[in-house]
């Protein structure tokens, strides 16, 4: 995500900050890069940036699963 140019801040939320939030994702290894459709009351639809990570992503283990 850097490599984007977007600034990375790892830390828990808070449920009153969901009204801001454009699009939501979660990452982990299990997870990979996976969108949120919805937490409560609020609803996201996946927009440019959790698309561009997924596509990222889905690149980079591609590229690792190959021979070399």
């Amino acid at each position: 995500m850097r490599e984007k140019g977007f600034e990375v801040v790892e830390r828990h939320i808070q449920p009153e900050e969901l009204a801001s939030f454009s699009e939501c994702f979660i990452t982990g290894t299990a997870a990979e890069v996976t969108p949120v459709a919805e937490v409560g009351d609020y609803r996201f639809k996946p927009g440019n940036i959790s698309l561009s990570l997924m596509d990222d992503f889905a690149k980079l283990v591609r590229r690792q699963l190959q021979p070399a």
